[in-house]
C-alpha cells in the first residue's frame, strides 16, 4: 500500500485527474448494473419486448356444433389429447352458454376442457354481433353468459366480441358497451393473430356435404400455413406498432380442423421460433388496456392500434379475405375428378 501511495504522489496532476475520471466512470457503471440490472423494471420492460416470439391459443364459439369429419362427442377429447401431446398447458375457450342445454352434453365438454387445465371466457350467450343490436341487448346477453360462467372451474373475467365486432362505425354504441364491460369487471379478450380458420372450416364442411372429394393432407397444410403466417404477420405489425414483441393471442375455433391439426400447427409454430404460452401470460400484457378510438372499431387489437398510430401498413393479413381463402381452398384442397 505504501509503495502504491509513493508511486501515486509522483504522478503528474493531469494523470491524477484522468485516473479519477476513469474511476468515477467505473463506479457509475457498476452502480447502474446493480440498480438497473435484469431485475429492474425499466430494463426488464425493454428486454420483455425482445424475449422471442410467444403465442397463446384461444378457441371461439365453444361449444361448437357438429363438423364435417368427426363425431362431435369425441372431438373434444381429440382436441384435449392433441394439446396435451403438444405441450399446450393452458388455452382459453370463449363460450356461448346459450347453446348449452341438458340434452346436448355441451356442459360436459366445457368441464372436460377446464379439467384438462384450460380456461373459459365470455363470448356472449348467443353470439350476438354488436353492430346488429342495441347496447342494452348486447350487455344483457353478456350478463346471461356470466351467470353460467362465473360458477365454473377455470372462469376468467375476459370478454371477446363475436366476429371481433366492437360496434363498427357507431362510436356511441362502442363507448356504451365499453363502459358496461368496465362496470362488470370484464377485461378485453382481444385477438392479435387471425388465420380465418372459421372460413376454411366452412369451405371444407360445405364441400364435404356436397360430396366433393378433398385432399386432407392439403387441407392440413393450408390450415397450418394460414395460422403460422398470420402469427408472423402479427409479430411484424406488433414490432412496428409497439416497438416490442408482446405475447400474441391466436384466434382459433372449436372445430374438427382444430382437433385434427392442432398438433401439426403447434409443431410448425415452434419450428418458426414460437413458444406457446398460457392465456394468462398473454393477457397480462399492458396492450390489453389500450382501447383504440377509431371511426371503425373492428378486427384485431394490433390492426386497430396500428391504424390509430398511422403506422405504415398493411394492417390486415392478406388471407383474411373471403375470395382469397376460396381461391386457395379450390386450388389446393379440392380434388379434381
Amino acid at each position: 500500500m505504501n509503495r502504491f501511495w509513493r508511486q501515486w504522489t509522483k504522478l503528474p496532476w493531469s494523470y491524477v485527474v484522468l485516473f479519477d475520471v476513469a474511476a468515477l466512470s467505473a463506479l457509475a457503471l457498476a452502480f447502474t448494473l446493480v440498480c438497473y440490472g435484469p431485475q429492474s423494471g425499466a430494463i426488464a420492460s425493454k428486454s420483455n419486448g425482445d424475449d422471442g416470439k410467444r403465442i397463446a391459443l384461444s378457441f371461439d364459439d365453444a361449444p361448437r356444433g357438429p363438423g364435417a369429419f368427426l363425431n362431435p362427442k369425441t372431438r373434444p377429447q381429440m382436441l384435449i389429447a392433441a394439446m396435451q401431446t403438444a405441450g399446450v398447458k393452458q388455452a382459453v375457450f370463449f363460450v356461448n352458454p346459450g347453446r348449452i342445454d341438458n340434452s346436448n352434453g355441451h356442459a360436459a365438454i366445457l368441464d372436460a376442457y377446464t379439467g384438462a387445465g384450460h380456461v373459459l371466457g365470455n363470448h356472449t350467450a348467443t353470439h350476438l354481433r354488436l353492430s346488429s343490436v342495441s347496447p342494452a341487448t348486447f350487455l344483457a346477453d353478456i350478463d346471461k353468459a356470466e351467470l353460467w360462467l362465473k360458477p365454473r372451474k377455470g372462469y376468467r373475467p375476459w370478454f371477446r366480441f363475436p366476429e371481433l365486432d366492437e360496434g363498427g362505425k357507431d362510436a356511441v354504441k362502442r363507448d356504451a358497451v365499453r363502459a358496461g364491460l368496465k362496470a362488470r369487471g370484464l377485461h378485453y379478450g382481444y385477438v392479435t393473430a387471425d388465420g380465418w380458420d372459421w372460413q376454411l372450416d366452412s369451405l371444407a364442411r360445405r364441400s364435404s356435404e356436397a360430396g366433393k372429394p378433398l385432399n386432407m393432407n392439403a387441407l392440413r397444410d393450408l390450415y397450418v400455413e394460414n395460422h403460422v403466417e398470420a402469427a408472423e404477420f402479427a409479430d411484424r405489425l406488433a414490432r412496428k406498432t409497439l416497438g416490442r414483441a408482446p405475447a400474441q393471442m391466436l384466434l382459433l375455433h372449436d372445430t374438427d380442423l382444430a382437433a385434427l391439426y392442432l398438433g401439426d400447427l403447434v409443431a410448425a409454430l415452434r419450428k418458426k421460433g414460437w413458444s406457446i404460452v398460457s392465456a394468462d401470460e398473454a393477457y397480462a400484457d399492458p396492450m390489453g388496456q389500450a382501447r383504440p378510438m377509431l371511426a371503425d372499431t373492428n378486427g384485431t387489437i394490433l390492426q386497430m392500434l396500428a391504424r390509430e398510430k398511422k403506422v405504415p401498413g398493411p394492417y390486415w393479413f392478406e388471407r383474411n379475405e373471403v375470395a382469397e381463402m376460396k381461391r386457395l381452398f379450390n386450388m389446393r384442397v379440392l380434388q379434381r375428378r
